[in-house]
């Protein structure tokens, strides 16, 4: 994104803070801090935040950059693969489950 895009994103969010506050609030945050919405000053940030819209459009159909990220895998150590639909280990014994409870039979 260069340096043009990125001024007129800047100005684009304050818009978007400045019509948030007037839709929520019924305050218009640069007509207060300039001195009213017909002084020269506002009238030219206005103007700029409607040009920085018109700079933005073409953000909305620029393709999503890959970026590409090195892992160093070597630091990971051991690691675990199993999951939670894994197989589990069989803690039974079939030999001592087949000959019964000893203590029940004597």
């Amino acid at each position: 994104m260069g340096t043009l895009h990125r001024i007129a994103l800047f100005l684009v969010i304050i818009g978007a803070i400045n019509w948030g506050l007037i839709g929520f609030f019924r305050y218009d945050l640069i007509s207060s801090i300039f001195g009213g919405e017909t002084t020269a000053i506002s009238r030219v940030i206005f103007g700029l935040v409607g040009l920085s819209g018109l700079v933005c459009i073409p953000l909305l159909f620029r393709p999503v950059e890959d970026v590409d990220v090195e892992v160093d895998r070597t630091r990971q150590g051991n690691l675990n693969y199993g999951t939670e639909f894994g197989e589990e280990p069989d803690f039974t014994d079939i030999k001592d489950a087949s000959k019964g409870n000893s203590k029940k039979e004597k």
